[in-house]
């Protein structure tokens, strides 16, 4: 009778295959090939995410480019109206400056004349030729027949509180022909001279001094000690 181990042939044919394997495995050539396509795995992983992830930055920062070109048009667009704005404030001053500059320079004249004319008015006899303001300093031009006069007026600028000040009063006397006086005799005659007292009067005028915004004063104020008070209107120089 004829006996046959199958058990023992397939034992020793699975180990014959694992042995087959585990020599091809444990040589150099196969573990440097397995070692070689496991790096190559590794790599094109790592590339690819590098790749993935710089195109997802990349995006990112497209998108937060365009938002800040956004941002910067939007911010143009106010900063060209606040441009807009300060022009249109600019202008704004500078007509109200030029408007206040007008009225200080009418109101200038008009407050000197004021104020001299109260004090011309406190002295009869006296004449104003003309009158020449320049910034602060004004220079007065008359004649009268009477120094003393002259002389009054004169006190009547100086004790004005500090509207007049630093007076210079240079006078010179004159003899000038009454016209009249000629059309009447028919003749020239010694009654038709006339003496007159010429004076030129330099002072400063403050009109920061002045009692009134106007810049008038109070006559009885400014009256000088022991000096009339006569209410009379202005005089005119006469030819």
């Amino acid at each position: 009778m004829i006996k046959i181990n199958l058990l023992n042939s397939v034992t020793d044919r699975q180990n014959g295959t694992a042995a087959v394997v585990d020599r091809k495995v444990s040589s150099p050539a196969s573990r440097l090939a397995l070692m070689s396509i496991a790096t190559g795995v590794l790599l094109a992983a790592v590339i690819g995410w590098d790749v993935i992830s710089s195109q997802m930055a990349k995006t990112q920062a497209e998108q937060e480019l365009s938002d800040q070109k956004t941002i910067a048009a939007e911010l143009e667009v106010v900063m060209n109206e606040q441009k807009e704005l300060e022009a249109k404030i600019n202008n704004i001053d500078a007509r109200i400056n030029a408007i206040k500059n007008l009225r200080a320079s009418q109101a200038g004249p008009s407050a000197v004349l004021d104020a001299l004319r109260e004090r011309i008015a406190m002295t009869p006899g006296l004449f104003l030729e003309s009158v020449e303001q320049k910034d602060d300093n004004i220079v007065i031009k008359g004649n009268s027949p009477d120094e003393a006069q002259v002389t009054q007026f004169g006190r009547s600028l100086e004790f004005s509180n500090g509207l007049f000040s630093n007076l210079n009063i240079e006078t010179q006397r004159a003899e000038v022909t009454n016209q009249n006086a000629v059309q009447k005799a028919n003749t020239e005659s010694p009654t038709a001279i006339v003496k007159l007292v010429n004076f030129t009067i330099k002072c400063a005028y403050t009109p920061s001094k002045a009692p009134n915004a106007n810049g008038a004063t109070t006559a009885s104020a400014q009256t000088p000690a022991g000096a009339p008070n006569n209410a009379a209107p202005p005089q005119v120089a006469k030819n």
